[in-house]
C-alpha cells in the first residue's frame, strides 16, 4: 500500500488533534491515533487511563474499534503520535493484524514530525489470526 505525503500529513494531524483529548492522569503519557480505512474514512482515538490500570485503553485500539463499530473491516494505515514518537504496543499490533497485515504504521512526535514508517507485518511477524483457528472470514480481513 502506498500513501501520499498528503495522506500521511492528514493522518498525523488528526492523531495530534485527538491526542489533546487523551485521559492520562496516571502516566501523563498522552497518545493520539488515526486509522485510515480502505474506504478512505479516517477514525481517531485517544488513550483513556483508569485507576484500575488493566482497564486502560490505548489510542490505537480506540481508533480501530471506532472504525469497526462503523462497519469497517480493512485498514490501510495507522498513525500514532506521542510526545517522543512511540510505537504501538503488542496488543494494538495484534488487534490491527485482524484487519490488515500490510497496514502502514506511521510513528510521529507531537510536533508532527514523522520519525518512523513501517508495515504491521514488519512489526508483528507471524501474527495469530483466523487461519490459526481453522477459520476463513467471509471478507479477507487478515491481509
Amino acid at each position: 500500500m502506498n500513501l501520499s505525503q498528503e495522506q500521511k500529513k492528514i493522518l498525523v494531524a488528526q492523531a495530534i488533534k485527538v491526542r489533546l483529548n487523551a485521559y492520562a492522569p496516571y502516566s501523563n503519557f498522552a497518545v493520539g491515533a488515526a486509522v485510515l480505512a480502505d474506504n478512505g474514512e479516517i477514525y481517531d482515538g485517544a488513550n483513556v487511563e483508569n485507576a484500575a490500570y488493566p482497564t486502560t485503553m490505548c489510542a490505537e485500539r480506540a481508533a480501530i474499534f471506532k472504525a469497526v463499530s462503523d462497519g469497517e473491516r480493512s485498514m490501510q494505515a495507522l498513525a500514532v503520535v506521542t510526545q517522543k514518537a512511540g510505537y504501538p504496543c503488542g496488543a494494538c499490533r495484534q488487534v490491527l493484524s485482524e484487519f490488515s497485515q500490510e497496514a502502514i504504521i506511521i510513528v510521529a512526535n507531537d510536533s508532527g514530525e514523522i520519525l518512523h514508517e513501517t508495515t504491521l507485518a514488519d512489526l508483528l511477524p507471524h501474527s495469530f489470526g483466523p487461519e490459526d483457528l481453522g477459520k476463513e472470514l467471509e471478507s479477507d480481513t487478515h491481509g
